[in-house]
């Protein structure tokens, strides 16, 4: 459908035209101490004769021309478009949300440059790759907590992401069930296709999460999940202001080492239909795997929007403007010879 469209991008410049007013005024106030010094510097006869190719029409005139130069650059600064074309658009896509472990065992430099680190990284690059898909955040330690939203805002999602530590949560431990059912509250389509896609080092310290998967499968949500960590394990870094002070003991002041449990995520991602993929190898290799998930889903369309293609004229304003202020400066204070023979103002007594 083709219909044009004209509204000015801008708005807010408008105010400037204001200002016509009080330049106005300040002429006028001009105009009058300058016509009650003539009379004290000459009579007006004597002051007719002394400059009698003056012109009182000509300051109005070049006045005139100026506010209309400056009118034209306004409403060039505004920027008035004209839409030559509206389409409708349909955006198809699935919800997606991100539940991401912030326990202090993410802390753990067994991946550079520590698991919690690698876990945002990838999480990151995946919301690169999504097209009109919507996205939300979860984090989750011993409880699990809302981040984001579902938004199409990617920016916001990846700010969000880049925020999130281990000092989010006070309740230490892994709560993944928790997650899992905090995530399936975030759809609030129940037409839409969904897809959690928890990252995490698989350390489930509540270890019965039947509940949650049984929930997850009825609302028929996908799990994807995302090993980080290596099954060696790592300590876990206690620092001060960036500097290391010790490592993380358990009650027999012994070292904690962190594993990571990729078994615990397989399960979970079996039993919801989705798939496992290890956040150890290339960030590439992670999404690729995540793209050939997603293109197994089937796409919902969330809305369709009327778009608009503009058309800016405000070089069309810039040029009068430049045209009307080269046509001023051409102007002089003096009478011009044809016209005042014309006598079209009464300069003639």
């Amino acid at each position: 459908m083709t219909k044009k469209k004209m509204e000015l991008e801008e708005i807010k410049y408008l105010n400037l035209l204001f200002i016509i007013p009080v330049l106005v005024l300040i002429f006028l106030l001009y105009r009058f101490w300058q016509l009650k010094k003539q009379k004290q510097f000459a009579q007006a006869g004597l002051l007719a004769k002394l400059s009698p190719e003056k012109s009182d029409f000509k300051p109005v005139l070049k006045l005139t021309v100026l506010l209309l130069v400056f009118v034209a650059l306004v409403f060039a600064l505004a920027n008035p478009r004209i839409g030559t074309k509206i389409e409708t658009v349909k955006r198809e896509g699935i919800d997606i949300v991100f539940a991401i472990d912030v326990s202090k065992s993410m802390l753990a430099e067994d991946v550079t440059p520590n698991r919690l680190e690698r876990s945002k990284q990838i999480a990151s690059q995946i919301i690169n790759t999504l097209g009109a898909d919507r996205v939300g955040i979860v984090a989750y330690a011993g409880s699990a907590f809302p981040v984001l939203p579902i938004t199409t805002d990617y920016s916001a999602a990846k700010m969000f992401l880049q925020q999130m530590n281990t000092d989010m949560l006070s309740s230490q431990g892994t709560a993944i069930s928790e997650a899992i059912l905090l995530s399936d509250t975030y759809f609030d389509n129940a037409e839409t296709n969904r897809l959690l896609i928890l990252i995490s080092d698989g350390e489930d310290h509540e270890q019965n999460i039947s509940d949650a998967l049984a929930q997850a499968k009825d609302s028929k949500l996908k799990i994807l999940t995302i090993g980080v960590g290596t099954e060696k394990g790592g300590q876990i870094p206690i620092r001060t202001r960036g500097v290391l002070q010790t490592y993380l003991r358990d009650l027999n002041n012994d070292i904690v080492i962190t594993r990571l449990e990729s078994q615990v995520l397989k399960d979970i991602a079996n039993q919801t239909g989705g798939s496992y993929a290890s956040g150890n190898i290339s960030t590439k290799q992670v999404t690729d795997h995540f793209k050939n998930v997603v293109d197994t889903i089937e796409k919902t369309q969330f809305e369709s929007q009327e778009i608009a293609e503009y058309d800016s004229k405000f070089q069309w304003l810039l040029a009068v403007a430049f045209f009307l202020l080269c046509l001023e400066m051409l102007f002089l204070e003096r009478k011009t010879a044809w016209i005042s023979k014309l006598n079209l103002f009464n300069e003639k007594k």
